[in-house]
C-alpha cells in the first residue's frame, strides 16, 4: 500500500449503529426526544439557579456549571448519531471529525474535574460547616470551575494532536462520533505508543479524580456516621446519593471504554457504552440532580409565584 497516498486523509464515514430499517424510525424518535429533554432539563436548571435566591449556595452553583457542560458535552455527539440513525453510514471531514475529538474529550475531562469540585465541596459542608462559607467563597468557586475547565481543555489537545497527526488508510470509523480508539485503528502504523500516551492523560488524570472523590466520601462518611440523630445522618446521605450516583455512571462506563483491554469486549461494544455516558448521563443529570430535590421544588415553587403576580400585576394595576 503506498503510505504516502494516505498520510492526509480528507474525510472519514461514520458506521453508526446497524439498526434493522423497522426499528430505525423509533431509535431516531427515540433519541431525539432524550436529546431535547436533556436540552430542556439542563437549561431550566440553569435558569432556576440563576433566578432563585434560595439555591445560590456553592452546590448549586457547581450543578448548574454542570449542567452548562452538558448542553455542549450532549450536543457533541447527538447530531451524528441522529444523522447516522436516519441516514445510515454518514461522511463526516477529518477536520470536522478531529475537532469532535477534542472537544468531546475536553469537556469528557472537565467533567471529571467537575465532579472531583462538586464532592469537594460537600466534604467542606459536611465535614467543616463552621468554615464552609468562607472556604468556598465565591472567588473560590469561580477559581475550581475555572480550574476544571482549564485542566479540561488543556489536556485533550495531546490525544487529539496525536490521533490527528496519524497517517490514516481506512475512513470507516465504527462509530457514531470521532472517538480515540476507532480512529487509531484506521492508522497505517502501529498505535501502541500512542494510545500508552491516551491513557498517561485522560486515565491516569481521571484515575485521579477518582480517588479524590472516594477519598473525599471516605471523610463525609465517617464524619457522617458520628452525627447524633438520625434525621441528621439521612439528610447529609441525600446531598451525596445524587452525586455519587453520577459518578458512578460516568466513571463506570466511562473507564471501561478508555481504561479497559479494547480486545477483550465484542465488536460494537464501545459505542454501545459510549451511550451511558455520552447521552444517558447528560439526560438524567437534571432528574438525579434537582427534580427529586426538595430544595429545587420550592425554588420551582417560589419562582412560579412570582411569575404569577408578574403576570397578574398590570390587570390589577388597571382594575
Amino acid at each position: 500500500m503506498d503510505h504516502d497516498n494516505h498520510t492526509w486523509t480528507q474525510s472519514f464515514t461514520l458506521a453508526g449503529f446497524t439498526t434493522p430499517g423497522t426499528l430505525r424510525s423509533l431509535a431516531f424518535l427515540g433519541t431525539l426526544c432524550i436529546y431535547l429533554l436533556t436540552l430542556a432539563g439542563n437549561v431550566f436548571i440553569i435558569v432556576l439557579v440563576q433566578a432563585d435566591s434560595g439555591l445560590s449556595t456553592p452546590m448549586y452553583f457547581f450543578i448548574s456549571v454542570l449542567s452548562f457542560l452538558e448542553l455542549w458535552y450532549v450536543s457533541t455527539t447527538a447530531p451524528t448519531l441522529l444523522h447516522t440513525l436516519l441516514r445510515g453510514p454518514s461522511p463526516i471531514s477529518a477536520a470536522t471529525c478531529f475537532a469532535q475529538l477534542y472537544v468531546f474529550h475536553s469537556l469528557g475531562i472537565t467533567e471529571c474535574c467537575l465532579l472531583g469540585v462538586m464532592a469537594l465541596d460537600r466534604y467542606l459542608a459536611i465535614c467543616r460547616p463552621l468554615h464552609y462559607h468562607a472556604l468556598m467563597g465565591r472567588k473560590v468557586q469561580l477559581g475550581l470551575a475555572g480550574a476544571a475547565w482549564g485542566t479540561g481543555f488543556s489536556a485533550a489537545l495531546v490525544p487529539a494532536i496525536l490521533t490527528a497527526t496519524l497517517p490514516f488508510c481506512l475512513k470507516e470509523v465504527d462509530h457514531y462520533f470521532c472517538d480515540l480508539a476507532p480512529l487509531m485503528r484506521l492508522a497505517c502504523v502501529d498505535t501502541g505508543w500512542h494510545a500508552q500516551v491516551h491513557i498517561v492523560v485522560i486515565g491516569v488524570l481521571n484515575a485521579c479524580n477518582l480517588v479524590l472523590i472516594l477519598g473525599l466520601y471516605g471523610g463525609i462518611l465517617r464524619a457522617v456516621l458520628k452525627l447524633p440523630s438520625a434525621a441528621s445522618r439521612a439528610k447529609a446521605f441525600s446531598t451525596c446519593s445524587s452525586h455519587m450516583t453520577v459518578v458512578t455512571l460516568f466513571f463506570g462506563s466511562a473507564f471501561v471504554v478508555y481504561v479497559g483491554p479494547a480486545g477483550s469486549r465484542p465488536e460494537g461494544t464501545d459505542k454501545r457504552i459510549a451511550l451511558v455516558y455520552a447521552l444517558l448521563t447528560p439526560s438524567l443529570n437534571p432528574i438525579i440532580y434537582a427534580f427529586r430535590n426538595k430544595e429545587v421544588k420550592e425554588a420551582v415553587r417560589r419562582v412560579t409565584q412570582r411569575f404569577r403576580a408578574v403576570l397578574k400585576g398590570p390587570r390589577g394595576f388597571v382594575d
